[in-house]
C-alpha cells in the first residue's frame, strides 16, 4: 500500500470515476486503475465497484475512505513539515479555472511571488469538481474560479476575487449583427467557438451554454478565448469572451453582438481550506489578492475539436 494508491482512491471516491480522478492528478486512467487495483490486492477487498454508470463503496470501501483521506492529508503536511525544517521555500499549490490559468493566474502568481519571500508556486488547471476534491485532500492550497463554498464542500471557503463581464463576440460580417436578436436563446443553434472552461457544466460559460440551451454538437473547444475569436472571425459562429481580455487582445475582425441581457456579469472567486488546515503560504496569498497590486495582475494579463472529444488539459508551471 502506498501513498500514490491511497491518492488515487480518495479521488476516484471523490470524483466518481476513474477518467474524473486521472484529470484530476494529470496521469492516464490506465495509470488509475493499475494503483487501485494493487491497493484492492494489498487489502484484499474491491474497496468499490460498478453499478451502472456510477461506482459503489464497499462495506471495506466506506471504513477505508476516511482513513485513506486522513493519511493523504497527514502526509502532505509531513511534505511541508520537511520543507520548513529544511528552510525550503513554502510551497503553494494553485488550481484555476481554464480561462484563468491561461489568462490571469500565471500573471497574478508572478506579482505574488516576486512580492512574497521563500515561496513557490505551481498552477494546474481544473474543472469545478476537481478543485473541490483537490481542495478537500490538501492536494492543492487555493482554487481560482466558482465559489467552491456555495458548493457544499464542507471545510472551505471562498472570498470574491474579481469581477468581470462576458460578452458574446463574431465576425463584423455575422448576420446577427444587422439582425434584432431578441435575447441568447435566440443564437442556441449557432456554432459556438469555446475555451477549455466550457466543458466544464459548473463553470460560469458552462452553465451559459446550457442556460441557453445550444446544442453539445454546435460547440468546437480551442485551446484558449483568442484562438476561438480568430475562428469567429474566419467563420460564422460566435464566441463568449471575458470583456477586459478582449480588450487587451482585441481582434480587429471581430465586434461584441448586441443582445439583451449582455454583458453578463460574473464574479471569479479564491477558495481555500478554513482554519489550521490551510498552510501559511496560502493565507498570504489571500492578503495579497486584496491589495491593488493584485488586480492590476489579473487585468493585464489552433484548431477546435467537438466537445464530446475534448479533455481540458492539465498543466504546471513553477516559480520561485
Amino acid at each position: 500500500m502506498t501513498l500514490n494508491q491511497l491518492k488515487v482512491f480518495v479521488l476516484v471516491v471523490r470524483l466518481g470515476s476513474f477518467r474524473a480522478a486521472a484529470s484530476a492528478l494529470g496521469v492516464s486512467e490506465p495509470a488509475v486503475s493499475q494503483a487501485l487495483a494493487a491497493l484492492r490486492q494489498s487489502l484484499g477487498d474491491p474497496l468499490v465497484t460498478r453499478t451502472g454508470a456510477s461506482l459503489t463503496l464497499t462495506a471495506a470501501g466506506q471504513r477505508v475512505v476516511g482513513l485513506a483521506s486522513q493519511m493523504v492529508n497527514l502526509a502532505v503536511a509531513a511534505e511541508d513539515a520537511v520543507r520548513s525544517a529544511n528552510g525550503d521555500a513554502d510551497l503553494l499549490r494553485v488550481v484555476a479555472a481554464a480561462n484563468l490559468g491561461d489568462a490571469v493566474a500565471p500573471a497574478l502568481l508572478q506579482a505574488f511571488t516576486r512580492r512574497a519571500t521563500n515561496v513557490e508556486a505551481t498552477l494546474g488547471i481544473a474543472t469545478t469538481s476537481e478543485m473541490r476534491a483537490l481542495l478537500s485532500e490538501r492536494l492543492a492550497d487555493v482554487a481560482l474560479g466558482p465559489a467552491l463554498a456555495r458548493t457544499g464542500a464542507p471545510g472551505i471557503v471562498s472570498e470574491p476575487l474579481l469581477r468581470y463581464r462576458l460578452l458574446v463576440v463574431a465576425s463584423r460580417a455575422h448576420c446577427a449583427h444587422d439582425a434584432r436578436v431578441r435575447s441568447l436563446a435566440a443564437l442556441r443553434h449557432e456554432e459556438w467557438f469555446v475555451d477549455p472552461t466550457a466543458t466544464d457544466p459548473e463553470s460560469d460559460v458552462g452553465r451559459l451554454l446550457a442556460e441557453v440551451g445550444v446544442p453539445e454538437a454546435n460547440v468546437r473547444v480551442f485551446p484558449t478565448q483568442p484562438a476561438a475569436w480568430a475562428a469567429a472571425a474566419e467563420c460564422t459562429g460566435i464566441a463568449p469572451a471575458i470583456e477586459h481580455l478582449w480588450i487587451r487582445d482585441r481582434h480587429p475582425d471581430v465586434a461584441p453582438l448586441t443582445v439583451p441581457g449582455t454583458p453578463v456579469e460574473l464574479l471569479w472567486h479564491a477558495s481555500m481550506l478554513q482554519g489550521d488546515r490551510r498552510p501559511a503560504a496560502a493565507t498570504r496569498l489571500q492578503r495579497f489578492l486584496r491589495t491593488s497590486d493584485a488586480t492590476q495582475a489579473m487585468y493585464r494579463a489552433d484548431g477546435g475539436v467537438p466537445a464530446s472529444r475534448f479533455r481540458p488539459p492539465v498543466y504546471v508551471t513553477l516559480w520561485s
